[in-house]
């Protein structure tokens, strides 16, 4: 999947996977990973998420990194913010308040940009990488993040024989395979989410799992 698909679908409005509201599941257990407040938290592939803002909110600065110019611009005109803004090699900072954004490819990331993070929160990042693409993704996270940094993954389950993704399908057993043994891997809540989300049902699908993990880096 190269550069130019996010560009596309940005550029045409195709965001389907935006959530206007909160994410439930962070709510629900970014507790469970127990960073003070003051903790700085990473935000891969963020888009325009306003879980951003819920991060900031709650005393957690925020550093998150997206390829979109036109996500990045949205989210700091939609939240009426006025970022601050500076190159430094292959990215482009925006800042504002609590809230830090570089512009730029995730995989040219390294570990300065973010030493000072000690936690991860991975909502929409994995399952919207193809199987090619997933562990160097999961290689890059491992090669820049801090020694003993926790994350809260987010992923869905599906049949995809009916729907391809993106978002794709993310078995535990993946997960684990990716992850362990460098991670702790522990599941923390399991969702029967076609039952109240109809958008999928509509798609064809007959079953739809979201699955909620804390990751630990050993």
């Amino acid at each position: 999947m190269e550069p130019s698909f996010w560009h596309e679908r940005w550029e045409r409005a195709e965001t389907g996977f935006h959530q206007q509201h909160i994410n439930v599941h962070l709510q629900q257990f970014w507790g469970q990973l127990q960073l003070p407040p003051g903790q700085r938290v990473f935000v891969p592939l963020c888009g325009k998420s306003n879980d951003l803002l819920w991060l900031a909110g709650e005393g957690y600065p925020v550093t998150g990194v997206e390829l979109s110019p036109i996500a990045v611009e949205a989210f700091f005109t939609e939240n009426r913010l006025s970022p601050r803004r500076w190159r430094e090699g292959a990215f482009e900072y925006w800042e504002a308040d609590e809230i830090r954004i570089l512009l730029g490819d995730f995989f040219c990331l390294e570990p300065h940009h973010v030493m000072d993070c000690t936690g991860i929160y991975d909502r929409a990042s994995l399952i919207a990488l193809p199987p090619a693409l997933r562990e160097r993704y999961v290689h890059t996270l491992d090669r820049v993040s801090p020694g003993g940094i926790q994350m809260l993954l987010v992923t869905m389950e599906y049949d995809q024989t009916v729907l391809t993704g993106p978002p794709f399908a993310v078995s535990e057993a993946e997960v684990r395979t990716l992850y362990e043994p460098a991670h702790t891997v522990e599941l923390l809540y399991t969702r029967d989410a076609l039952a109240e989300e109809s958008r999928w049902r509509e798609r064809g699908l007959t079953w739809l799992l979201e699955k909620v993990y804390r990751l630990t880096q050993c």
